[in-house]
């Protein structure tokens, strides 16, 4: 079953198409840690972006090779494309900007990503 969010402002909205999940990663890198992200992957073709792709931009650090994807208006950073262990095109989705989501009863598993 499809779920959907936005940025805070609600310029840009998306959906995903999957299930939502029961567990979510909690990465310790610089980024994650001062945006308090609790992530979840998908195939990058899972996401649809529903609205707001024009005030979508992109940042990059360290090794460049996520593209944190955030609202211009708001600031907000609902996803994020990278690539799989294997290759595979994957999204991240920053699962508190997902009004269905239960963050209290998600399983949080912690990701050393400070050591990456």
């Amino acid at each position: 079953m499809a779920y959907s969010g936005s940025c805070h402002c609600g310029a840009v909205s998306f959906t995903v198409d999957a299930d939502l999940p029961s567990e979510a990663m909690s990465c310790n890198c610089s980024h994650c840690r001062r945006k308090g992200f609790l992530l979840t992957f998908v195939p990058e073709d899972a996401l649809g972006i529903s609205s707001g792709e024009d005030a979508l931009r992109e940042y990059r650090f360290y090794k460049h090779k996520i593209a944190h994807r955030f609202c211009t208006t708001c600031g907000c950073q609902p996803f994020a494309g990278a690539q799989g262990p294997d290759g595979t095109p994957m999204a991240a989705i920053n699962l508190r900007c997902v009004p269905e989501a239960d963050l209290g009863k998600l399983a949080i598993r912690p990701v050393d990503g400070a050591s990456f």
